[in-house]
Formats: structure tokens, C-alpha cells, sequence
């Protein structure tokens, strides 16, 4: 079975954050697109879960980079500010130890400072003060000339920062591990787990990361954002930017394969046998999806990433609950007692800790930790994440297994003072198995290739493939993961095909309310 030809139609596969973008960022530029996903709406990984009647969110809750989202809306003809009201975080988020001992980072680097200084001492308050000013650094000279822009090579990339700066190209600080470099900041371990954590939203361990994702601290102490109804929000948002500029979404369509002609992309055939006809297709899924759906020798340019070389999955439990004892903030992290030990158990030996770093996000809270008047009878909804091996394409956990590992976090959380009402909690569980399942191909690994070595950030995929025709967003290729990244990656993508094909038609869609129909 085929659908009729479309010759100037763009199909994008996945409407995730880089789908999404992708296509606002097309349809703005007046081309016809087209949106295929396999779920039932869109968000990718920012995805609600229903627990209790409430929807959890159970995926990204930590939204930064709003200049990211505030460029895409421009294309839109929209205010991103006006659309979703965001609201800046006063407390980043507070973090604990087992020693009983908790801390909050602030937005403000004095109130971070004193807290820092009174948890600890002056001297890693003033660590923390050369910590920011370098990371800030680092983020200035890779905006322009990483993040923001193609892809480039080594070279290339000290090119663009300036060969005759090499003072400059050294304060990215390639060769030290993250964890070494903390430690010319911090003196005191805690604090260096507590900036070695931003690691892990890389997907890698602070241990063999380079150093420079501290840049990473400064795009979070540069502004949390929060959004009524959480990033999910933010996806459904897009959607109907994209849809007012004549965008048609298709769910419940899972892709098989890369259709081509000529050596050239040409659409793609769907699992149920029906050929969707497009002049280019950008694939919004997990690169290592795409490099063995059709195991052609045209796909060879994207090859899967190695199960060694795969970044970090996650347990996740979204639950309906009452708590009591610690006082929770909105975004709060409870530390393993030997961090270095986690990573060996997880990355080494694949399995859990049995005390593992616990990220938890309190959605009826407010940055401070106060809770909304609407929760109901004292429930609340929490996320909780824990980090574990990308290898749900290889080992299952059974559903007896992730039920005593949830009762092994809540120990360890009870351990640090916080109390989850079993007896009346409700909950549902991803574990990598699970994810790999709603992200086919990535081995439940979430943030595509792992960043450990100072040269891993080049091998991941660009925008273009070696088909032509055939491009690339999400999270799984540049400029890397994350809500803003993965955005940024779709209207990376977009940037690409309209370089490469300036003369195609333009498409003028008829003037509706709600969005256009489907074909």
C-alpha cells in the first residue's frame, strides 16, 4: 500500500522536542510538513504518565536555555513568555546527604556562596565562585560555536573558538575528567558530587566525562524555569504552534524504514506495510534506531552506538503519595554515600547500587517546597529517578524485581529523614527495558552516546546523513540531550535541509483554527 506522492512534503519521524522543532522551524519557512509519531501525542521522553486519575510527569522537569525556546517561538509568530508564563526558580534545588546534612543552590551566586560557606567553609564558597565565572566561561565560547550551530569537527570547532587562542581552548579544559577538575575548586568531596552530578545529564559519570560539561552548572545557575502542567506542557504547546502553521500530525504510526529512490530519501514505510511518499524525511528517534532499521548500506554514515559506549538509563517510579519528615523542595537529590562506587557498580559490573543517588521532583511544590492548595487529601505527585545500565535490550526485569527496588529507594530515602506512606501509595515504574520499548533502538540508553573522553561529543551524529535527503534531530546526536538541547537540534536539522534544498516550493496552507486535518 502507498500513499499518494508528495513531492515537496517533509515528513518528520517523531514529534519529541526536536521533531517539534524541526517542524515549526520548516512549516515557518513555508514548506509542507508532516509529522509521524508512534504514541498517541506528542513530548517524546517529556511524557505524562497517569497515577491515581493525576497525570506524573516522567520524563525532563528541569526546563533552562529559554533563549532556546524563546528563538523558536519568534519563528512561530508567538511570544514564548506570553504562551506558557514561566516562572523563574529562587532555590535550584536541594541536596542531601546521608550524614543528615542538606543544601540548597540558589539562583543568585552570593545566596549560593553564603549557603555554601556556612555547609561548609570559606574557602570552597570562594571554589564556588571561580567555579561559576569559569563554567560561565566555557559556556560563552561553545554557544556560538558548538551549541548553537552545526556540528563541527575538532579542528573545526578551534577554528571557530580562534587557533590563535589557545589560552581560550584550554579553559574548555578537554583533557581532565570532570571529577578532577572539581577538585582543584572543592576541597570538600560532598560538594564536588554534588557539581559532579552534572554529569549525569549528559548521561555520563563524572569520573570519565571531560570537564568541560561544568558548563552544564552554568546553564542551570543561568535560570530554572517553571511551567504549569511541566515540560509536557511545553510539548503540547508546540504542537499547536506548529499546527497553526498548516502542520498535520499522524499518531499511532510507527515507522519500519527509510523508503529511498535514486540513492535519495523518499519517505518512509510504516510498520503497516503503507509507503508515505516525502522529497526529504528528518528522523526525530534515537540515532542507533535509524542505523538498524533497514541494515542498508546507505545508512552506514550512522552506525549504532556500542553497548560500552552508551549513555546512562534510568529506573523511574511516578507515584501518588503523602510524605512527611523531610522537607521537600521542588527539585530535591539525595546522594549515595560513595558516588565512585555507584558508577563502578552501574557502568562495570551493570547492576544497581543499593544506595543510589535518588533525583526526586516534588510536581505539587513550588521552588521553595511549598505545597499547592490542590493536592488532594495530602497527595502528592513525585517523580523519582535513578540512574542504571543501558541495557534493556538485553536484560528484563521482572515485575516482582523493580517493586523491591522501589522499596529499596524508599529505604534509602527513609534512611535521609523522608517518609513515603506505603500503604497508601500508588505508583508505576519505567525501568530501561521499558525504554527502550517507547524509544526503539537506544537499549533504553537516554541520552544517546555516553560523553566520556574529550572526543566523544564529535562522534555523535550531525544534522545530515550520508543519504541525502535524510537528516537528524533529538537528543542522540548534536548538539546532545536535554529538552533545549534536543530543540535546538531539531532547528539544527531544519537549518540543514532549507541550505540544501533553497528552491523548494513553497506550501501556503489554507487558514483554520485548531490545526489541519490529517491525511
Amino acid at each position: 500500500m502507498e500513499s499518494s506522492v508528495q513531492r515537496d512534503r517533509i515528513l518528520v519521524v517523531g514529534a519529541g522536542m526536536g521533531g517539534l522543532s524541526a517542524a515549526i522551524a520548516l512549516a515557518a519557512a513555508g514548506r509542507e510538513v508532516l509529522v509521524l509519531e508512534q504514541a498517541q501525542g506528542v513530548g517524546g521522553k517529556a511524557r505524562n504518565v497517569d497515577v491515581a486519575g493525576s497525570a506524573v510527569a516522567a520524563g525532563p522537569t528541569v526546563l533552562t536555555m529559554k533563549w532556546v525556546f524563546e528563538a523558536l517561538f519568534e519563528k512561530a509568530g508567538a511570544d514564548f513568555d506570553a504562551e506558557l508564563r514561566p516562572q523563574q526558580a529562587g532555590l535550584l534545588a536541594r541536596h542531601c546527604w546521608t550524614d543528615g546534612e542538606w543544601l540548597d543552590l540558589f539562583a543568585d551566586i552570593d545566596a549560593s556562596a553564603a549557603a555554601i560557606a556556612e555547609f561548609s567553609d570559606s574557602r570552597n564558597a570562594e571554589g564556588y565562585r571561580r567555579f561559576c565565572s569559569d563554567s560561565a566561561a566555557m559556556f560563552s565560547t561553545l554557544k556560538h560555536s558548538y551549541i548553537a550551530a552545526q556540528r563541527p569537527g575538532p579542528f573545526e570547532l578551534m577554528r571557530r573558538i580562534g587557533l590563535m587562542n589557545p589560552a581560550r581552548q584550554l579553559a574548555l579544559k578537554p583533557l581532565s575528567t570532570m571529577w578532577k577538575a572539581l577538585g582543584t575548586y572543592f576541597p570538600d568531596p560532598r560538594l564536588r558530587q554534588l557539581f559532579g552530578r552534572y554529569a549525569t545529564y549528559c548521561g555520563s559519570s563524572p569520573f570519565m566525562a571531560p570537564a568541560t560539561l561544568m558548563l552544564v552548572a552554568h546553564v542551570e545557575q543561568d535560570g530554572v524555569w517553571l511551567l504549569e502542567g511541566g515540560i509536557h506542557s511545553l510539548a503540547r504547546m508546540m504542537q499547536r504552534k506548529a499546527e497553526h502553521l498548516g502542520v498535520q500530525f499522524r499518531f499511532g504510526q510507527k515507522v519500519a524504514s527509510i523508503a529511498a529512490s535514486g540513492g535519495k530519501a523518499s519517505g518512509v514505510v510504516l510498520e503497516n506495510g503503507e509507503t508515505v511518499r516525502a522529497s526529504a524525511v528528518i528522523f526525530n528517534g534515537d540515532a542507533s534506531a535509524l542505523a538498524s532499521m533497514a541494515g542498508r548500506a546507505q545508512f552506514a554514515g550512522v552506525r549504532p552506538v556500542a553497548l560500552s559506549n552508551r549513555s546512562l538509563s534510568a529506573k523511574t517510579w511516578c507515584l501518588s503519595a503523602r510524605v512527611s519528615g523531610f522537607p521537600l523542595a521542588h527539585h530535591t537529590v539525595f546522594f549515595s554515600p560513595d558516588y565512585a562506587s555507584e558508577f563502578d557498580e552501574i557502568l562495570n559490573h551493570r547492576k544497581m547500587p543499593r544506595q543510589p543517588t535518588t533525583y526526586l521532583c516534588a510536581q505539587d511544590r513550588d521552588d521553595t517546597g511549598r505545597l499547592a492548595a490542590t493536592a488532594k487529601d495530602g497527595f502528592e505527585r513525585l517523580l523519582f529517578i535513578v540512574n542504571a545500565a543501558a541495557d534493556g535490550d538485553i536484560e528484563k526485569s521482572t515485575e516482582r524485581e523493580t517493586q523491591q527496588w522501589l522499596h529499596t529507594i524508599l529505604d534509602f530515602l527513609e534512611s535521609n529523614g523522608l517518609v513515603i506512606e506505603r500503604s497508601t501509595m500508588q505508583a508505576r515504574a519505567t525501568d530501561p527495558a521499558g525504554f527502550n520499548r517507547l524509544f526503539p533502538g537506544s537499549g533504553g540508553a537516554l541520552y544517546g552516546r555516553a560523553s566520556h573522553g574529550w572526543t566523544a561529543s564529535f562522534r555523535r551524529p550531525g544534522a545530515r546523513t550520508a543519504m541525502p535527503g535524510l537528516y537528524l534531530a533529538g537528543g542522540s546526536v548534536h548538539p546532545g540531550p536535554g529538552v533545549p538541547m534536543a530543540t535546538l537540534s531539531g532547528m539544527l536539522a531544519a537549518e540543514s535541509l532549507l541550505s540544501d534544498r533553497p528552491s523548494m516550493p513553497m506550501f501556503r496552507p489554507v487558514a483554520i483554527s485548531g490545526g489541519m486535518p490529517t491525511d
